[in-house]
C-alpha cells in the first residue's frame, strides 16, 4: 500500500490591490504588510542620517563662532539644509505616499539652491569687506568633521534608497556624498589663510557655491527622472 503525499506546508502568497496614488501593493497572509515595512525601514534611514548631520552641523556652528570662516559658513548652512530634507522625506515614509517622496524630493532641491544663495551673498560680503580668522587648526578639523559626517549620512540614505527603490532617498544621498567633498574645501582655507593668502577664504566660498549650484541641478534631473518613469 503506497503512502499518500504530505499536503504541501502552506506558504505566504502575494497579491494587489488597485488604490488611489498607484498604490497597488504586494503583502503577505499573516506576515507585516509589506508597505509599512518600507515604512519603517525609511523613517529608520532618515532618522539615523538625521542625527548624523544634525551632530556634524552642531560641531561646525561651535568652530565657525570660533572661527568666523565664510567657507567653513557656507558648508555649515549646507549641512544645514541638508539635514532639514530629512523633514518633508519622513512625513513620506510615515504617509506610505509615493506622491509625498516626489514632492520631497523637490523639497531637496529647493533647499539645495537655497543654501547656494546664502553661501554666494556670505562670500561676496566677506570679499567686500574682509576679516581676521582664527583657530586655523579647529578650522581644519571642522572641514574634516563635514567630510566625515555627510559621508556616513550618504551611505545611510543612499543604501535605504536602493533598497527600497526611492528616487528621492537615493538622490539625497549622492547629495550628501558630494557635500562631503565639499567640506574638503573648508580645510583647503584654512591651509590657504595659514600661508599668508586669506582672500581665498571667500573665493572658496564662491567655488563651494558652484559647487552647490551644480548639486542642485543634478537633483533636479534625478527627481524629474523618477517622476517621468513612474508617469510612463
Amino acid at each position: 500500500m503506497t503512502e499518500s503525499p504530505e499536503p504541501p506546508a502552506p506558504r505566504a502568497h502575494a497579491h494587489s490591490h488597485g488604490g488611489g496614488d498607484a498604490q497597488a501593493h504586494a503583502h503577505s497572509h499573516g506576515l507585516v504588510d509589506e508597505s509599512i515595512v518600507r515604512s519603517r525601514a525609511g523613517l529608520q534611514a532618515v532618522a539615523i542620517s538625521l542625527g548624523i548631520l544634525g551632530l556634524t552641523a552642531a560641531i561646525q556652528l561651535v568652530i565657525y563662532l570660533r572661527s568666523e570662516s565664510v567657507a567653513l559658513l557656507a558648508d555649515l548652512i549646507h549641512n544645514v539644509g541638508d539635514a532639514s530634507t530629512a523633514i518633508p522625506l519622513g512625513i513620506a515614509f510615515f504617509l506610505r505616499s509615493f506622491r509625498a517622496e516626489r514632492i520631497a524630493g523637490l523639497f531637496v532641491v529647493a533647499t539645495i539652491f537655497v543654501s547656494a544663495c546664502v553661501a554666494f551673498y556670505e562670500s561676496i560680503r566677506r570679499l567686500i569687506g574682509p576679516q581676521d580668522i582664527h583657530h586655523l587648526g579647529a578650522l581644519a578639523a571642522a572641514g574634516v568633521v563635514g567630510f566625515v559626517g555627510n559621508e556616513l549620512a550618504a551611505r545611510v540614505r543612499t543604501r535605504a534608497g536602493k533598497r527600497l527603490d526611492s528616487p528621492a532617498l537615493v538622490a539625497d544621498g549622492d547629495h550628501a556624498r558630494i557635500d562631503g567633498y565639499v567640506s574638503l574645501g573648508v580645510i583647503a582655507s584654512s591651509v590657504a589663510i595659514a600661508v599668508g593668502v586669506p582672500i581665498l577664504d571667500p573665493v572658496i566660498g564662491l567655488a563651494i557655491t558652484v559647487t552647490i549650484l551644480k548639486i542642485t541641478r543634478d537633483s533636479w534631473n534625478t527627481v524629474r527622472h523618477a517622476e517621468r518613469r513612474e508617469i510612463g
